[in-house]
């Protein structure tokens, strides 16, 4: 693991200086009246700040992931995410909520055939309205996706199938487009468990720079300790859809962190 980079800049916003832009209390999670998925689950997301969320297969992550956009119902407690109260929103609601959350995939979801531009472009059809669906995106829109790619390092990139990128390109594309949308919140779930060692490091270092630089939470999803612990403001880890470790990453350490890693817990949600 790299340990000689840079030292990144401190946060636009300090963590605690401002109130946090998702808070979610006592929530409890079930689907189709089954067993808890998440129970009594407290979670902050401050400006600025990159918090990795932990857990083995079946601990609650992707449902937790899921909740914050309105994609995974609320049995009970409450979930508010950039100002939305997320339980009982309606259709129009949930477009707006999901309009203020940019999202990074551990699959990217591009479209290949179409270029890196074109699927940048993508993050800013919320705010253009119909005629961008028909490929007329204004020349601000433009620019401003070549100035996020330029962010990323790939502007050169631009004109290129996005099929034809590496994987480690195609989720910078992916994280270009997320901030298209100009997100209040970024939620990215497993963005490094397609790529090696190295381009991890870099794809993270990119998450967190963008938190601290433009402070926006960003709430990133990962299996890897070292990775955590190396990337992250806090950690957050869930074991059988609880809270089990809250705390700043600088007061952790792996062992402290290898109960989250029960291999004694079943398959199921994650």
């Amino acid at each position: 693991m790299t340990t000689d980079a840079a030292p990144l800049p401190a946060p636009a916003v300090p963590a605690g200086a401002r109130p946090p832009l998702v808070t979610v209390r006592d929530l409890k999670v079930a689907y189709d009246g089954g067993p808890l998925v998440l129970d009594g689950v407290h979670l902050d997301l401050h400006p600025g700040e990159t918090v990795a969320l932990l857990g083995s297969s079946g601990s609650g992550k992707s449902t937790l992931m899921r909740t914050l956009t309105g994609f995974a119902p609320v049995t009970s407690g409450s979930v508010r995410v950039a100002g939305h109260d997320v339980p009982g929103l309606g259709r129009a609601g949930l477009r707006r909520l999901r309009a203020d959350v940019g999202q990074v995939f551990q699959q990217f979801n591009l479209v290949g055939r179409l270029s890196v531009l074109t699927n940048v472009l993508t993050g800013a059809l919320h705010e253009a309205g119909p005629v961008n669906l028909a490929g007329g995106f204004s020349a601000a829109h433009r620019r401003r996706a070549m100035e996020l790619l330029d962010r990323v390092g790939i502007a050169h990139k631009a004109k290129e199938q996005a099929r034809s990128l590496s994987g480690g390109q195609q989720q910078r594309v992916a994280i270009a487009r997320a901030l298209m949308q100009g997100p209040k919140v970024i939620l990215a779930d497993e963005p490094v468990a397609s790529l090696d060692p190295k381009l991890s490091h870099t794809v993270l270092d990119l998450l967190r720079g963008i938190a601290r630089e433009d402070g926006i939470p960003v709430l990133v999803s990962l299996h890897v300790l070292p990775l955590a612990l190396r990337h992250s403001d806090r950690v957050v880890g869930l074991r059988h859809g609880e809270v089990l470790v809250s705390a700043p990453t600088a007061r952790l350490s792996a062992e402290q962190l290898a109960p989250l890693y029960d291999h004694d817990d079943e398959e199921g949600e994650d």
